[in-house]
C-alpha cells in the first residue's frame, strides 16, 4: 500500500466493512453506507513483535482488549476513498509504533535555576508571611 513505509500492512489482514455514515449529508447519507469500519487483529498480523507489544502497550483507545485496532473512515462521499483513507491512518498508526521511543537521558539542574528557585520561594514565604488578621502581631 504505501511506497515509503518501514512495515506495509498487508490488505489481506485488515477487515473492512461498509457502514453508514453519521451526521448531516441529506437524504444520500440515510440509504448509502459509505463510511468505512476497519479491523486490524495486532497479535495476528505479520507485524514484528517489538512492534506489535509497542502498538498494544500505546494506551490507544481504538484498540480493543483482544488487541483489534477499529477505525472508522467517513470523510468522504465514496466508499472507496474512506477504505483509503482508512488505511493511510492505519499506516500512520503502526508507523509511528515502528520507531523506538527516544531513551531519556536525565538532566540536572543548573545551579542558576537551583538559586531562582530559592529566590522565588522565598518571595513567596515573605509575601505569606505578611498575611494574618489585622491588629495580630504573631509573627
Amino acid at each position: 500500500m504505501a511506497g515509503d513505509s518501514l512495515y506495509p500492512i498487508d490488505e489481506r489482514e485488515v477487515q473492512c466493512s461498509a457502514i453508514r455514515a453519521q451526521g448531516a449529508g441529506g437524504q444520500n447519507v440515510n440509504k448509502v453506507s459509505s463510511a468505512i469500519h476497519l479491523r486490524f487483529d495486532i497479535p495476528a498480523s505479520s507485524l514484528p513483535e517489538e512492534v506489535k507489544q509497542r502498538l498494544l502497550a500505546s494506551g490507544d483507545s481504538r484498540i480493543s482488549q483482544d488487541g483489534v485496532l477499529v477505525l472508522k473512515a467517513q470523510q468522504h462521499r465514496t466508499q472507496e476513498q474512506n477504505r483509503t483513507a482508512a488505511l493511510v491512518r492505519l499506516q500512520a498508526v503502526v508507523d509511528a509504533a515502528a520507531l523506538p521511543p527516544k531513551p531519556r537521558r536525565p538532566t540536572r539542574p543548573t545551579a542558576a535555576s537551583k538559586r531562582r528557585r530559592l529566590q522565588g520561594k522565598s518571595e513567596r514565604s515573605a509575601l505569606k508571611s505578611q498575611r494574618g488578621k489585622v491588629g495580630d502581631i504573631s509573627s
